[in-house]
Formats: C-alpha cells, structure tokens, sequence
C-alpha cells in the first residue's frame, strides 16, 4: 500500500510540473519586420486571403486555408483558446509571429509569405503540437 501511495504521489508531483512548465515565455519579439500584429474582432484585415489558425483548448493546433498557396499578401487569424499555448508560425523572408502563452483570443497578424516552407507550433509542447505547409 505504501508503494501505490509513493507512486501516487510521484505522478501528482510530476504532473504539478509538467503544468507549471507549460506557462512559460522566453519574451521572445513576437513580430519581426516581416509581420505586423493586430488585435481584430473580424475574420480578418489588410492582406489578401485570410489564413485561420487555431490552438487549444487541449492539445490542438491547426491551420486552415494552406493547400495551394502562392507568395503573396495574407492575414493570419489565430484564436488561441488556451492560456497554455501559443501559436507560432516561421519560416521564408522573416515570418516570424506568435501568440503569448498566457494570453487567449483572437489575433491577427498581416504576413507576406515567399514561396518555401512554413511551420506552425505551440512552442511549449513543439514536439506533439506541430504542423507544415508549403508555398509554391
């Protein structure tokens, strides 16, 4: 009985981590010259076709509207619906935007892709909360 209680008690412990881990933020610059950030009550603003991503509320991450696309003019949308994630999108010509960990709803971002790939991720779980799209 003293082993499961010990066991126990391990997993609470471990998952108390886990959790606290998940809050943080490297205060990285959330935008770079590639990208301006706007907070937006619609689908979206200024660029050409609207982008929609979307992370949490559990460990999802997405986004819609990639297949087919060609450099250009866009706005990203991000609802973000988890003070425990973020969405962070890099990649060609400096894109280079993200939500804030601890913040949640819905973001806008005005980016111009160049053709190359692209990657999406929650940067505090990156290696189960990830995903790719190319521009041609």
């Amino acid at each position: 009985m003293t082993r499961s209680r010990a066991a126990l008690l391990l997993l609470f412990v471990l998952l108390g981590l886990a959790v606290a881990g998940c809050g943080g933020d490297d205060d990285e610059g959330s935008a770079t010259t590639a990208a301006t950030e706007t907070t937006t009550e619609s689908s979206g603003s200024g660029g050409g076709t609207t982008l929609n991503g979307s992370v949490g509320p559990g460990f999802d991450i997405s986004l819609d509207g990639t297949d087919g696309l060609t450099a250009g003019s866009y706005t990203l949308v991000v609802n973000d619906q988890s003070s425990a994630h973020n969405f962070h999108l890099t990649g060609p010509g400096g894109v280079d935007v993200s939500t804030s960990v601890e913040e949640t709803g819905e973001k806008s971002f005005d980016i111009e892709l160049q053709a190359g790939e692209y990657k999406f991720v929650c940067d505090p779980h990156a290696g189960q909360m990830n995903g790719s799209f190319t521009v041609g």
